[in-house]
């Protein structure tokens, strides 16, 4: 084995890239050839000739046989000169080798040795990149960077004299400094999209001691995220986010319709700024938000609410607070508007607009005042998220404030439960009749499903 290795070793220095003038010489002795290695001044590691002259070692194995007829082969030890500084050619991408070579068995086993010969080129190729990629600071030379390249030699056996000949290899600087150009693309925009698809089922057998009804929830969600890239542009702001949440359940008890809408909101939300100090920018604020297909209560046919009835504008300026720790693990944004428009809408001419507060009669109201948005997203663990945003808004004699919460448990890539839980204060929101619910307002929902999640981050 040690001999193999020798042999292998002994063919590489013979195809080694020099970084010098390499020539052969005339020796009184022809089993003992004469090696120079001329290294140029811009390397700094010799200028004058050195020669060696070594005794040759010979292998002598029964299984051991050349190109040529001699079962003996000639070793040397390496000159001087390929101690001199590396010089790295470029980077390059290299493909995976095995652990050993491979040998093709239609072939002699004396033949062997051609393989392992490429196989300590890639070797050797695997190496030097590693070197050069792992520690850039070691690599001292590189030909792209040289004020003058290095002469570069091949060497080949010509078929037509049986000789050895030694060709000058054409090194383009233009060319390497090319290869070594990373082509990296700027993201001015930072955009992430997520979907999720899931469900909750119950089914009860008629005999069931206790009683009850099957039923079959569906909670889909669509968010769109958007987000101008602060590494490039640091003095602005620019976020946005759209989204869409519908939910239906099944009823059993209901004779008009077999499925209700428990969710349905269409939201866009967005923010623009310019910094103002190291956290904060100037900004103004834009919140839209109303549901698409028309909802009804259970066994009626009388409309609840539909498209834009109701419907809810409102824009502010004032200013906007971000932070983000180092990980990214934990974000927090706050938008103070202390001028605040807001408009409420109910187009539909089939319900009753007072109970949103609009003039009988008339389809929107205006009002003037000030609002506050605070969102927060904390990934607990790998596994787990919590995103929070609130919202309120207040004309000093009309009040009311979203808080919404959801906790995502991933699964996998494609599995998740999600906890959510929407908390809504409305100073108008009429008392319901034997309940103690007023003011305040309350839904949970509690899901298991698919959901995926395609982005920049």
């Amino acid at each position: 084995m040690y001999s193999r290795f020798r042999t292998l070793f002994s063919a590489l220095c013979i195809t080694a890239l020099y970084t010098g003038a390499v020539a052969q010489t005339a020796s009184p002795n022809p089993k003992s050839p004469i090696f120079a290695a001329v290294i140029p001044d811009t390397i700094g590691f010799m200028t004058d000739t050195t020669t060696a002259e070594i005794e040759p070692l010979l292998i002598d194995r029964e299984d051991f046989d050349s190109i040529i007829s001699v079962p003996q082969r000639n070793y040397r030890t390496l000159d001087a000169g390929h101690f001199g500084p590396v010089v790295f050619d470029t980077y390059h991408f290299l493909e995976p080798i095995p652990l050993t070579p491979k040998h093709d068995e239609t072939f002699p086993e004396v033949y062997y040795w051609l393989d392992d010969l490429e196989f300590g080129q890639q070797l050797m190729e695997q190496t030097r990149q590693r070197y050069a990629t792992y520690n850039p600071d070691g690599v001292r030379y590189n030909l792209a960077f040289l004020p003058e390249t290095p002469k570069s030699y091949r060497a080949y056996v010509d078929p037509t004299t049986t000789k050895i000949v030694l060709e000058e290899l054409k090194v383009d600087k233009e060319e390497l400094a090319k290869d070594l150009t990373p082509d990296i693309e700027r993201k001015k925009w930072l955009q992430s999209f997520d979907a999720s698809l899931q469900f909750s089922q119950a089914y009860v057998s008629p005999n069931w001691y206790q009683g009850g009804n099957n039923n079959l929830n569906l909670i889909g969600q669509l968010m769109y995220h958007v987000k101008l890239n602060q590494k490039f542009y640091p003095k602005y702001l620019f976020e946005a986010t759209v989204q869409y949440k519908l939910a239906l359940t099944s009823t059993p008890d209901d004779s008009i319709h077999s499925m209700n809408i428990t969710e349905d909101i269409f939201q866009v939300n967005a923010t623009f700024g310019v910094k103002a100090a190291k956290r904060w920018f100037y900004s103004a604020n834009l919140m839209f938000k109303t549901q698409l297909f028309n909802s009804y209560p259970l066994n009626s046919r009388q409309l609840q609410s539909s498209f834009l009835s109701p419907g809810e504008l409102n824009l502010g300026l004032g200013m906007t607070y971000n932070y983000s720790n180092a990980k990214k693990t934990f974000t927090f944004g706050a938008s103070i508007s202390p001028l605040s428009w807001n408009m409420k809408t109910c187009i539909d001419r089939k319900l009753d607009e007072t109970v949103y507060g609009i003039t009988e009669g008339h389809k929107t109201v205006h009002k003037v005042g000030s609002s506050a948005e605070c969102t927060l997203q904390w990934k607990i663990a790998y596994n787990i998220v919590y995103n929070s945003r609130l919202f309120a808004f207040t004309d000093y004699g009309y009040f009311q404030a979203d808080w919404e919460h959801t906790v995502d448990f991933n699964i996998n890539r494609f599995l998740s439960t999600r906890l959510y839980v929407d908390m809504r204060y409305d100073t108008t929101t009429p008392r319901v009749d034997d309940s103690r619910w007023h003011k305040f307002q309350l839904k949970e929902i509690f899901s298991f499903g698919f959901a995926y999640h395609f982005g920049v981050k």
